[in-house]
Parts: structure tokens; C-alpha cells; sequence
């Protein structure tokens, strides 16, 4: 039997106990409505992780026992602390844990320290219809989803995105408002594989949307290290003489 894939979902926990319009949407948290839907899914441990937690729950032990992390981070970007946000980069990069970074996590430390560019956006609230298409129909990513879904009412994010050229691309969404985005954006950084996906907002239901969680579900599939044959580096002996 192939061990289960252990997966940590990590949310600042902080709009839903400070807006009661948030906590309306996600009583049991963002973290809470992701990681539920994971549990019932096979072959998953999943746990979560929260921003008040001592070292934001991330510690050592915690993260050396995640081999896919989740992000979603609003309000706190700022707040986490650098030595979390370098432990956690040091797992993706030399250590091939996965990432997935959700919506505003695009403006997270760890996001943006590991793209090497400000991931800024264009955005507006204006709860209107995002159209997600599927432009990699082959991708693990993409697997069970149609070749396009509707998010009845969203935020809006738009083009251009700063962020290097992703090394694979599987979603580019449509908003009502006219602006396109590219929605679902796969990295890979060192031995880890990042997933940024774009789709989720705090006052609107769209981590319930059964193709949003099914994506979700599929990159944390395809973000699992798998075997990771650790690379060798410094300074080495020859395997051959030398004359």
C-alpha cells in the first residue's frame, strides 16, 4: 500500500473571527472547509496549521511531516514571521515539499520570496462571474474537471500578474467585468513543486464549489514529492583518477 500523502493546510484563521460576514461563509474556518473536504478523500492525512500558533503552527516537526503544504493568507502577509517563512522555503527548495499558494496568498513572504518578483495584480470586488478554462486539458491538475467552470460571484483578478512565465499553466480565467487571468500557474523551484491557484475569496462560498476543491484535491496530488533522489553538492572526490 502507497503511504498516504500528508498534507498541512495553513490559514491566518483571522477574517472569519473578526468579520462576522466572513465567519457566516466559513464558521469552521477556510483552513476547516478545505481540510474537510481532504479528509474524505483517499489516500490523504491532513492537518491544519493556523497564523496565532506558536511559530504560525509550522514548527520543525510539524513541517518535516507535511509533504504538501496549502496557503491562504489575507490579512497578515506582513505579520509572518521571516524565520517561518525560510524554514518553509528551505522544505520546498532543498527538500521537495509541495506548496500550493490560494488567492490572496499570492502576496504571502513565502510566495513572493520564491517568485523573485512583487506577484502584484489587478483586483476589484465586485462579486461577478469568473469563467475558469481549462487550457492544459492533459494536466494532473486538470483531471475530472470539464473544459470550463463558473464561479457565480467572485473577486476579480487581473492581468498583468507579476510573476515569472510558470513552467506550466493549466487555468486562465474570465471575469464578467471583461479582464482575463491566469488562474492556475504550476512552478517548480529547487526540488519542490508550487501551484498557485487563483479562485477564492473570504466573503464568498467558493472553497464549497466541488470543481475549486476537486482542483485543490488534484494539485496536491501532483504537488507530492513522490521519490526525491536528494541531490549532492559542495565539494566532491572524483569518481574516476585523475592524472
Amino acid at each position: 500500500m502507497e503511504p498516504k500523502i500528508r498534507v498541512t493546510v495553513w490559514n491566518e484563521f483571522l477574517a472569519e473571527r473578526r468579520n462576522p460576514e466572513v465567519g457566516k461563509v466559513y464558521p469552521e474556518g477556510i483552513h476547516g472547509a478545505i481540510a474537510g473536504y481532504l479528509r474524505e478523500r483517499e489516500a490523504l492525512e491532513v492537518r491544519t496549521a493556523t497564523f496565532e500558533e506558536p511559530e504560525h503552527g509550522l514548527t520543525g516537526e510539524v513541517l518535516g511531516r507535511t509533504d504538501v503544504l496549502i496557503w491562504w493568507g489575507h490579512l497578515a502577509h506582513s505579520e509572518v514571521k521571516d524565520q517561518v517563512v525560510e524554514a518553509v522555503k528551505r522544505r520546498v527548495v532543498e527538500e521537495g515539499m509541495g506548496l500550493i499558494v490560494l488567492h490572496s496568498g499570492h502576496m504571502s513572504k513565502i510566495f513572493r520570496s520564491l517568485m523573485g518578483t512583487t506577484c502584484t495584480l489587478k483586483w476589484r470586488e465586485a462579486g461577478e462571474r469568473e469563467r475558469v478554462w481549462v487550457v492544459s486539458p492533459s494536466h494532473p491538475i486538470a483531471r475530472g474537471i470539464e473544459d470550463h467552470f463558473d464561479i457565480d460571484r467572485s473577486e476579480m483578478y487581473g492581468e498583468p500578474f507579476d510573476v515569472p512565465e510558470p513552467d506550466e499553466l493549466v487555468f486562465i480565467s474570465w471575469f464578467k467585468g471583461g479582464e482575463v487571468f491566469r488562474s492556475g500557474c504550476c512552478f517548480r523551484r529547487g526540488l519542490g513543486k508550487i501551484f498557485y491557484f487563483s479562485p477564492g475569496h473570504e466573503t464568498y462560498p467558493i472553497y464549497r464549489d466541488r470543481n475549486v476543491l476537486r482542483v485543490i484535491e488534484n494539485a496536491v496530488r501532483w504537488a507530492a514529492p513522490g521519490w526525491v533522489t536528494k541531490p549532492l553538492r559542495g565539494n566532491v572526490r572524483p569518481l574516476e583518477r585523475l592524472e
